[in-house]
């Protein structure tokens, strides 16, 4: 009897691993982002048949025809050179435009400076829908219709009032004293922008241009809209893909796999060298301004594409 209870007062001591909160929700949200994404790979190794036959959690007959699918039909490889075509004239036109426009903003005050900066971002409340029937009328109607120029000036409507607000944050950061400097030793406004304060907003270029190639990469209402044949994206060729025998549902998981890879590969590169970056002007033979790019002047783009900007500009340090 004595034996018995003892067992059990040992029993009443052992005491369970206690599971964080924390924990269980960052599992359950890492389950469900990953879960779609797993599905998409496994489905491009897997044959039709076994894809609508059977339900496995790993191909039985591992293929990697859908992917040779991809890289040897013209009509499925051709619809990722347009994409990246028009994605990088969206963000070479994007920049070019916005980078002057932001230093204007953060630099000057001038009559109705905040209203057109507001009616800049009007652009952005709109949805795409609101636009695609204007421009289609009007593309058809100047011959630029199914045109990579097409896609990236329509695109660029939209990322262009993105990008001058970001940069004019990055920019406010930048202290007036650098511009004062330029110019008392001799820079003319060409050559201090290029060579001074553009090497200072480094950094917020390179956040601007990963937001611009996200919006351009996954849009699909303009793109689908204003192409047909000549410069039709990956993503107007993956809802293009009813056959005489149906769907083929292998091949349009690779092309998914594969439309993920870039946007990927670019966050990579951007969270792991753009904001650790370190920006060292010259004045001459003699250095004089060192920023450090670091990982706060995230915080506003963040906002921005959330759609959660506050009016409060992010300074840089002094």
């Amino acid at each position: 009897m004595s034996d018995f209870t003892h067992t059990i007062q040992k029993s009443r001591g052992i005491s369970l691993p206690k599971i964080k909160g924390n924990a269980i929700v960052m599992g359950l949200y890492l389950l469900f982002l990953l879960l779609p994404i797993y599905w998409l790979l496994t489905m491009s190794l897997k044959t039709n048949s076994e894809i609508l036959n059977s339900f496995t959690l790993w191909p039985r007959d591992l293929t990697f025809d859908n992917y040779l699918t991809i890289l040897t039909d013209a009509s499925w490889y051709t619809g990722y050179l347009n994409s990246m075509t028009y994605v990088v004239m969206n963000m070479v036109i994007s920049l070019l435009v916005a980078l002057p426009a932001a230093y204007a903003f953060s630099r000057y005050t001038f009559m109705g400076d905040k209203h057109l900066f507001f009616w800049l971002l009007t652009n952005r409340m709109a949805p795409p829908a609101v636009f695609a029937l204007p421009f289609f009328q009007l593309y058809s109607s100047v011959g630029l219709f199914d045109t990579h120029i097409a896609v990236a000036l329509a695109h660029s409507l939209f990322n262009v009032p993105l990008a001058v607000w970001i940069l004019e944050g990055f920019m406010r950061g930048v202290p007036k004293e650098i511009d004062e400097t330029a110019y008392i030793d001799g820079y003319s406004f060409p050559r201090f922008f290029i060579r001074i304060f553009t090497p200072l907003v480094a950094s917020g270029i390179g956040v601007t241009a990963f937001f611009l190639f996200m919006f351009s990469w996954v849009e699909l209402l303009l793109s689908r809209t204003l192409t047909s044949v000549n410069a039709k994206p990956i993503a107007a060729t993956m809802t293009r893909t009813v056959g005489a025998a149906g769907i083929d549902w292998g091949v349009l998981a690779a092309a998914g796999v594969l439309t993920i890879l870039p946007g990927a590969l670019v966050i990579y590169f951007v969270r792991n060298y753009i904001p650790k970056r370190r920006a060292t002007v010259f004045f001459g033979s003699k250095r004089r301004v060192e920023t450090d790019c670091s990982s706060r002047f995230w915080a506003r783009p963040l906002l921005i594409w959330l759609g959660l900007d506050c009016s409060v500009h992010l300074s840089g340090e002094r």
